[in-house]
């Protein structure tokens, strides 16, 4: 899971603040790099680096970005992505100078990577999917172009035609092609969320915003226009210029539901989905099966894992009628748990994050509630925090179902080895987690929290659950080769590998 933002100002006032700015409010979507590259028009102007996006960008960095018009990414590692190098936005000085900024995963970037190596004798430098993507679209459009020189609207939506037939998955995107403009699309399946926005200066000029998430077009003061549609692509040119065009041939509305569960920040709208209130509703749904299921319960109090179960869990508290308190404080400076590469970072980063308020536990019966259960470990190291605390029982409440295959649009899931509730039913992810009792979200119940909001989408990708994928294209044998990448051990032998090579080498 990435967080992108591209912006272009038809005034041509300077936008790297507001890229920054932007990029700040998605940095949720990934802690583990940052980079914004601007343009004036004819030359480009980067900087990225490992870290967040305040450890990455300097006064002596901001002052340099020059443009008008640029893209933003921050980074949250998939499979086979660990390296500094793989930092975005990544840039290809031919045809035009195009820079890339991309949330989402190829489901077929090994077999792109030949072909454009064999057929198009381009050279791919990093094992990111991004890269692949960007040099197709490069090639299609170079393609597209033939022996014309002045781009127009019609050649780039040829070009994402061709896009959209070669390149499988999930891929939101936005691509600045220089002297040109901004090209943002999604996949047919809208998987990955983008919207857009735009802002009238004094003069009436017109810019354009794209983000993954709503939130970032308001520490702007952008207003928010729509999504952009499964399938579709839009144009903002330098001259404030506007084109949009469906260009696939089928699309299917699927939006990941793990986005509402964990991802977004409650504050977004996206999908015409308003992540707080379908939090709210998963809430609801959780209380519904609790009193159905359980209606001699004896939780004296609900209290919630900060931060992304809140919503759900103070909503649960009130359907309830139990009282709901606050047990942990959280360290502000420690990133997410789940996007941590690594078991071992994980295990420790938990001690570190999250500390009980002993008060809130001791003698108390305690139903912790945390949106999502993924690897287990985490939920394990918390329940027994709260029985350190002196709680007297502790049971263990999912705002979402259980967690049982790997996602392959573009989070970094774990393999279903290392599921706590792969081949688990709920007493055996109740024991193996430590907690007196488990209760899990159903997943109708689930999807029905996300489509009350917007009934118009009657679909999700719900594959981490259902280990149905949207796409139809997921085999065995892709399944096993991200298994090899994702697995806990096999991420810290290739991460020791590239220390092994960067002590040899100096680089690091």
């Amino acid at each position: 899971m990435c967080g992108i933002v591209g912006l272009i100002d038809s005034s041509k006032s300077t936008v790297c603040q507001q890229l920054y700015q932007g990029l700040t409010v998605v940095q949720h979507r990934g802690q583990d790099s940052a980079g914004i590259m601007t343009s004036d028009g004819e030359r480009v102007y980067l900087r990225k680096d490992n870290g967040l996006v305040n450890d990455v960008f300097r006064n002596r960095h901001m002052l340099q970005l020059q443009g008008h018009m640029g893209v933003a990414h921050a980074r949250y590692p998939t499979a086979g992505c660990d390296s500094r190098h793989e930092a975005q936005p990544f840039f290809v000085n031919t045809p035009f100078g195009l820079a890339i900024a991309h949330n989402g995963n190829l489901t077929n970037a090994h077999n792109l990577r030949k072909s454009l190596f064999k057929h198009n004798l381009r050279q791919i430098n990093t094992t990111s999917d991004s890269e692949v993507l960007l040099n197709v679209f490069a090639f299609e459009l170079q393609k597209v172009m033939g022996e014309e020189y002045e781009i127009k609207a019609h050649h780039v939506f040829k070009t994402i035609q061709g896009v959209h037939e070669h390149c499988k998955g999930a891929y939101a995107v936005v691509i600045m092609i220089v002297g040109f403009g901004l090209v943002a699309f999604r996949d047919p399946n809208g998987i990955r969320p983008l919207v857009y926005g735009q802002k009238v200066d004094h003069q009436g000029k017109i810019s354009y915003m794209v983000a993954s998430e709503s939130v970032a077009l308001d520490m702007v003061d952008y207003n928010l226009v729509r999504d952009i549609h499964p399938g579709e692509a839009m144009i903002f040119q330098d001259d404030g210029n506007f084109h949009s065009r469906q260009c696939a041939e089928s699309e299917r509305h699927a939006p990941c539901i793990f986005e509402y569960v964990y991802f977004a920040r409650p504050d977004s709208v996206m999908d015409g989905i308003s992540v707080f209130r379908a939090r709210q509703r998963m809430g609801e749904k959780l209380a519904a099966k609790i009193k159905r299921l359980w209606p001699g319960h004896d939780i004296d109090v609900v209290i919630p894992i900060p931060d992304s179960s809140r919503t759900s869990a103070l909503e649960t508290a009130y359907m309830l009628d139990i009282k709901y308190r606050e047990g942990f404080v959280k360290n502000r400076y420690v990133g997410r748990t789940f996007i941590m590469p690594g078991q071992a970072q994980r295990k420790k980063s938990v001690k570190q994050k999250l500390n009980p308020i002993s008060s809130e536990f001791e003698g108390k019966n305690v139903l912790l509630i945390d949106d999502s259960i993924v690897r287990g470990t985490t939920s394990m190291q918390i329940i027994q925090m709260a029985r350190q605390a002196g709680a007297r029982k502790v049971y263990f409440a999912s705002a979402a179902p259980p967690v049982r295959y790997p996602n392959v649009y573009g989070i970094d899931m774990p393999v279903s080895d290392e599921l706590v509730a792969y081949n688990r039913n709920e007493a055996q992810v109740a024991d193996e987690i430590g907690a007196d009792k488990i209760i899990y979200q159903d997943l109708e119940a689930l999807i029905e929290a996300c489509h009350e909001e917007n009934p118009a989408i009657t679909e999700f990708d719900t594959s981490c659950f259902s280990g149905e994928y949207v796409t139809g294209n997921i085999s065995r044998e892709y399944l096993n080769s991200i298994e090899l990448l994702r697995s806990d051990a096999n991420k810290s032998e290739r991460s020791q590998s590239i220390l092994d090579l960067a002590d040899l080498t100096g680089y690091m």
